[in-house]
């Protein structure tokens, strides 16, 4: 399919609403991305035709249930380059990077051991290492953000050769900054060294078609609401080697092999890390948004959003004292800044009174923030379905607010 954005505009509903009676022109997808139709029909069928729990009924309902979900893992494990038994079905990335955390540490790491973090985290791969870091008396080493928005990648290589670091938990793409970080190039490094690597890729996977077997990442998490599926919903991959030496994360339901009260054992992979219900409907409409995405180029989409980053950057930065954080050469659409005298969430608040959607605050990045010397910014974040009269829209609209604001 050749890509036009006219004709993958009529795939999102909602992108037809009004916002405060204007069009509404949505520039928050680093939060949480709209979805196509083909998304909300599927979870409309699964409740409509296949509602029924799995792992569990011989009943027709529950095994085309069953089905659904375990091609879902398929759809999804094949999108990513990796076995269907290496992907664990979670909430979204937060409680993937918990899961790892968690399990991971509580088996592998001793008092003394070192986590390596860099300052662009998102809190999620952060606290849950501070968690456990407080648990086990390990320590948290910091790799520095330079002025670029890139990461100090010398710093980061010295904190690797040093003996006590065991892992290495990185985002691919900042969330804040839009940052790509070499990824490939980090992972090969740190494995010299002996180091696990857990890559964050709730940026990535929406931006990006990626090989994981390529990548050769440890572990790496995604949300479903970021790549265009539903929200409550996430995927956590990890070697198949390291998950079958994992304990479980939480107990009950189906992630048992034998229950007694003199102990329980546990079923395998990925079985063992899904306690209880699972989210069916979520995961099938994950696949549905896989799917969606594999019909188009992923080049030509991350070239229409390259152009329309490229236009809005050189527009903003004529507009008198706006600053753009993070100017780092490989970079996805994603745009923080700020305007001098001018509140962030005052920006948006006059935004949106011209349809604009975009997000203001610590983008659940505050080290970061501190780093830049600023307690908030504001951000745009564009998807492949936007426009460039959209980001005329914004360009346009930003100037007119500081006009007002400054």
């Amino acid at each position: 399919m050749t890509f036009n954005v006219g004709t993958v505009r009529k795939d999102f509903p909602i992108l037809s609403k009004y916002n405060r009676g204007k069009p509404l022109v949505y520039l928050d997808n680093a939060a949480s991305s709209q979805k196509p139709s083909c998304v909300i029909d599927s979870l409309a069928k699964y409740y409509q035709e296949q509602n029924s729990n799995v792992h569990r009924g011989v009943y027709a309902l529950a095994e085309e249930a069953e089905i659904e979900y375990q091609q879902a893992r398929k759809t999804i494990a094949d999108w990513i380059n990796v076995s269907a038994e290496e992907i664990i079905f979670v909430r979204g990335a937060t409680e993937a990077l918990n899961l790892v955390a968690h399990s991971f540490s509580k088996s592998n790491l001793v008092d003394g051991d070192a986590i390596i973090l860099t300052e662009m985290e998102h809190h999620a791969n952060i606290v849950p290492w501070q968690m456990i870091a407080n648990e086990k008396n390990l320590k948290i080493k910091v790799v520095p953000v330079l002025e670029d928005g890139s990461l100090d990648l010398e710093k980061l290589s010295v904190l690797m050769a040093e003996p006590d670091s065991k892992i290495l938990s990185v985002c691919h793409i900042s969330n804040s900054l839009g940052t790509i970080n070499p990824i490939e190039q980090i992972i090969e490094e740190a494995h010299t060294r002996n180091i696990i690597v857990v890559v964050d890729g709730a940026q990535s996977v929406p931006h990006t078609k990626l090989d994981l077997k390529k990548m050769d990442c440890d572990f790496f998490a995604f949300s479903g609401h970021k790549v265009f599926g539903p929200m409550g919903i996430g995927v956590l991959y990890g070697k198949k080697e390291l998950l079958q030496n994992l304990p479980p994360y939480q107990g009950g339901g189906d992630m048992i092999d034998q229950v007694s009260f003199q102990g329980t054992t546990f079923a395998p992979s990925p079985q063992r890390f899904e306690a209880g219900t699972p989210n069916v409907a979520g995961a099938i409409g994950l696949a549905s948004a896989i799917k969606y995405l594999a019909r188009h180029d992923m080049k030509e989409l991350a070239q229409h959003e390259d152009s329309l980053l490229q236009f809005s950057q050189a527009e903003l930065q004529k507009i008198n004292g706006l600053k753009i954080h993070g100017n780092a050469k490989e970079k996805v659409a994603v745009i923080s800044f700020s305007i001098d005298g001018v509140h962030p969430h005052d920006l948006a608040t006059l935004l949106d009174s011209e349809g604009i959607a975009i997000r203001t605050g610590h983008h659940c990045c505050q080290p970061l923030m501190k780093s830049l010397g600023v307690s908030s910014t504001a951000r745009a974040s564009f998807a492949f379905y936007n426009t460039i009269e959209e980001a005329e829209c914004l360009v346009e609209a930003v100037r007119k607010s500081a006009t007002i604001l400054q």
